[in-house]
């Protein structure tokens, strides 16, 4: 039950977001300032856990169901800890006012926790290998498409580097600490799983 509880929290309080932040401007509902926003890993994550934490609610039996609440803990846990260890020493004295500020608070560090909370305790059926090396998805799959989008797209297309991953041109050096920091999270969540 308080598993349920949990994943309904998680999914509530970032329908709110969405609803209330993400997609709203100064007179109402705003589709381009909510694309706009969607470009964040930040707010992709926390959506698909969000999204993942309403169908264990509602299929809470289901392997496919666990396994994509899985992913999506992991996603936002690389969220979390991306702001803590590499966005944090970037901004520099201060950084808790500008990264865990009104909404962000919850996207960076309260829906995270809720999710490794309840992956971690509450939903623990044990995992093998093949199904940690899941959790890495979003990390490969945004990877590239955020280099393309910062280096290769047309230019009324492209994006700031926005994260910092290729100031200097260090690139191929972000892409790969991000894949091996989310490689040992995921170690960590089945190291959870399997206690």
């Amino acid at each position: 039950m308080t598993g349920i509880f949990l994943n309904a929290a998680i999914f509530s309080i970032t329908l709110l977001i969405v609803v209330c932040v993400i997609f709203r401007g100064d007179h109402g509902w705003d589709g381009k300032r909510g694309r706009s926003a969607m470009r964040f890993f930040t707010a992709q994550s926390n959506v698909f856990c969000a999204v993942t934490a309403l169908l264990l609610c509602l299929f809470p039996q289901s392997p496919i169901v666990w396994r994509l609440k899985y992913i999506g803990t992991a996603a936002v846990t690389v969220t979390m800890l991306t702001v803590f260890l590499f966005l944090a020493p970037s901004v520099g004295k201060g950084w808790a006012s500008v990264l865990l500020r009104g909404s962000d608070i919850f996207m960076h560090l309260i829906t995270p926790l809720l999710a490794l909370i309840s992956f971690c305790f509450l939903e623990k059926r044990g995992m093998d290998f093949g199904t940690a090396l899941l959790g890495m998805l979003p990390v490969l799959i945004y990877g590239p498409w955020y280099l393309y989008k910062i280096r290769f797209a047309p230019e009324g297309k492209r994006w700031e580097d926005f994260y910092g991953f290729n100031k200097g041109g260090r690139w191929p050096v972000s892409f790969v600490m991000m894949a091996l920091g989310t490689f040992l999270i995921c170690m960590g969540l089945m190291a959870m799983q399997n206690r």
